[in-house]
């Protein structure tokens, strides 16, 4: 017999990944330089030469046995060591290799965290809006999802919503920031209070609340903003990474979890998610990989076409009339649909050739998420499509 809990999930497949499929469709029916495709957040920049170079190298001179054969099951020891000294050196941690656990991109590294730190049916509390992927990814871990509704106003943190939905059974509180889709970048302040909040919850409640901390957008900042680490605001925090934006390499599937060194049994994580991987078959991401982005941590793919994407956009969809926050990273804007129905508002922008994502799998009804990491010039010549759309249909 089939299982047939994944069964049922045929049923409920992303709807993101459903929009990039009709797109794909629709492309080899007018070209797909005629599609507008703001479904799906792929990268639309290259990996940084020095990356290839890196690569090249390791495939021209390195040790084939140790290019190829097994990493160690907790990691190659020279990835996990430079993935720390990176860490010290930008956020003034004090991370070891054995803090540093590899990963199969961010998913595997929440996929990591999440058992580590909860048993099942212990709650998780995130925000909306959310990526739509974090409720697979606790209900396979046995946990229970709570959600606190969105500030609207800004995309940040409603602390009184927080407060009422914290209760003896969370053992965790997933962050995302900057946010897919929201694009809003949470500030030391919001960190400082959020860790002030779960210092005290900690004590109220007599055990553990872990932070897990999602955050693969973390390089891709506008107008000069920065990203205050939330490890260095609260002690029990888990930090996945990936680096899928910084370097596109989303098909590599390379990431981590850094456990701070302060956070609870912080020496016995890294070698619990070892066993981890042991009961979901994950392993190691490959050696080659590891070996490869050891040696340019420094370095990020040229990121800079995506404010510029992100200013063309915002500047055109508030000109023409849709109410939306400007976005402080990320390679998302999150506007406000022009009807409360998301979804049909989507549906209708598909007669213009227009792949809008709606919001409601975000958790916000009344929304959509425009991935806008596609060319500059689509992006131009999307606009007047996205002028006609809102004239024809709404009378903007």
């Amino acid at each position: 017999m089939i299982n047939e809990e994944y069964k049922a999930m045929l049923g409920g497949k992303s709807v993101i990944r459903e929009l990039a499929e009709y797109a794909t469709a629709r492309g080899k029916e007018i070209g797909y330089d005629n599609v507008f495709d703001y479904s799906l957040g792929n990268p639309s920049v290259p990996a940084p030469a020095s990356f290839t170079a890196a690569m090249t190298d390791l495939y021209a001179h390195g040790d084939p046995v140790a290019l190829h054969g097994y990493s160690p099951s907790l990691g190659n020891p020279e990835f996990k060591q430079a993935v720390a000294d990176y860490l010290n050196r930008k956020f003034a941690m004090a991370y070891t290799a054995n803090h540093i656990f590899p990963t199969t991109g961010a998913a595997g590294a929440l996929s990591h965290a999440f058992r580590a730190v909860t048993k099942p049916d212990d709650e998780i509390v995130t925000f909306a809006p959310y990526f739509p992927e974090y409720g697979p990814y606790t209900a396979g871990a046995g946990l229970k999802l709570t959600v606190v509704p969105a500030d609207t106003t800004a995309w940040q943190i409603d602390f009184a919503a927080f407060e009422q939905a914290l209760n003896p059974n969370v053992t965790a509180v997933l962050i995302n920031t900057p946010n897919n889709p929201s694009g809003a970048v949470y500030s030391a302040a919001t960190l400082e209070k959020l860790a002030s909040i779960l210092t005290a919850k900690q004590a109220e409640y007599g055990h553990d609340i872990f932070l897990i901390s999602d955050e693969p957008y973390r390089e891709i900042l506008f107008d000069g903003g920065k990203q205050p680490y939330p490890s260095t605001f609260y002690d029990n925090t888990l930090s996945c990474y990936s680096w899928s934006k910084s370097l596109s390499l989303p098909g590599e599937r390379i990431g981590y979890v850094a456990v701070n060194p302060k956070a609870t049994d912080a020496d016995l994580l890294v070698p619990m998610m070892g066993q981890i991987s042991r009961g979901t078959g994950h392993n190691c991401p490959a050696s080659s990989i590891q070996l490869g982005v050891a040696k340019v941590l420094d370095e990020t793919s040229d990121l800079s076409v995506y404010e510029t994407n992100m200013n063309l956009l915002y500047d055109a969809l508030t000109s023409i009339g849709f109410d939306v926050v400007r976005p402080g990273g990320t390679f998302y804007i999150f506007p406000k649909a022009l009807e409360e129905n998301a979804t049909a508002f989507c549906m209708k922008a598909k007669e213009y050739d227009l792949i809008l994502v709606p919001s409601e799998s975000f958790g916000v009804p009344g929304y959509f998420r425009m991935a806008y990491c596609i060319d500059t010039d689509k992006v131009k010549r999307s606009i007047p499509a996205l002028e006609r759309f809102a004239h024809e249909v709404y009378g903007k």
